[in-house]
C-alpha cells in the first residue's frame, strides 16, 4: 500500500483521455446520485475539465434539472467513465458542490463564467429553454431562442464540482485493478492510499 499527496489516478485518466480523445464519445460517463426517495438516478454528462491545479472534475447542468435537487438532498456522487479503446473503467466517487449564480464565492463565481464562456453558443442557449423535465409544450417552440454571446450566465447554468474520495481503477487489458482512497493527513491536508486489489 502506497500513500502520495498527489492525486496518482489522475495521470491514469488524462492518459485514457489522450487515448482515447479519436473517440467521440470519450468525453462522456455517468453520473449517479442519490433521489430523495433513496432510489438510485444516473446519466450520462459531459467531462468539462479539473480546474487549475486541482483534482475536481467539472460538470455543467440546468439549475432547474433534477440532479441538483438530488445533490442538495445528498451531495455524494459517483462517475463511471468506460474507454472501450483502451479497455479502461474509472468509478470516482465523492461530494459535489453546486455552483450556481447564487454562490458567493468570487473565485467559484469567476470559474463558472469561465466555464459558461468555454462553452459553445448552442449548449449555452440550451439554458435559454423551457425547464427540463416538464411536459413539451408546442407553442413554447417559436424558434431558437436569442443569446447575446457577451453575457455571462444564465441564472440556469451551473457548474458542478465533483471533489473526488475515492477512485476504482480497472484495466482489462492488462488484468489488473487499482483502488485509491483519499485521506485526511493533518487538519487541512489529505493524502492518496493506493492499493492493488483482485480485478
Amino acid at each position: 500500500m502506497a500513500a502520495s499527496s498527489a492525486a496518482p489516478w489522475k495521470p491514469l485518466l488524462l492518459d485514457a483521455l489522450r487515448l482515447n480523445t479519436h473517440v467521440r464519445h470519450s468525453s462522456y460517463f455517468q453520473l449517479a446520485t442519490v433521489g430523495a426517495n433513496g432510489r438510485p438516478s444516473n446519466r450520462t454528462v459531459v467531462f468539462r475539465g479539473f480546474p487549475d491545479g486541482s483534482d475536481r472534475i467539472q460538470i455543467h447542468t440546468d439549475s432547474r434539472c433534477r440532479k441538483i435537487e438530488e445533490i442538495r438532498h445528498c451531495p455524494y456522487g459517483e462517475v463511471c467513465w468506460y474507454f472501450a479503446d483502451s479497455w479502461e473503467q474509472f468509478r470516482i466517487s465523492g461530494k459535489i458542490e453546486i455552483v450556481d449564480g447564487l454562490n458567493t464565492d468570487p473565485l467559484k463565481l469567476q470559474l463558472r463564467e469561465k466555464n459558461w464562456f468555454s462553452s459553445s453558443l448552442k449548449s449555452r442557449t440550451q439554458y435559454l429553454g423551457p425547464g427540463p423535465g416538464l411536459p413539451h409544450l408546442s407553442e413554447e417552440q417559436h424558434g431558437e431562442p436569442l443569446l447575446d454571446q457577451s453575457t455571462g450566465p444564465t441564472a440556469a447554468f451551473c457548474l458542478l464540482l465533483l471533489d473526488p474520495e475515492q477512485v476504482d481503477y480497472l484495466n482489462l487489458k492488462s488484468n489488473k485493478r487499482v483502488m485509491f482512497v483519499s485521506r485526511q493527513n493533518g487538519a487541512s491536508n489529505h493524502c492518496w492510499v493506493e492499493e492493488e486489489v483482485n480485478p
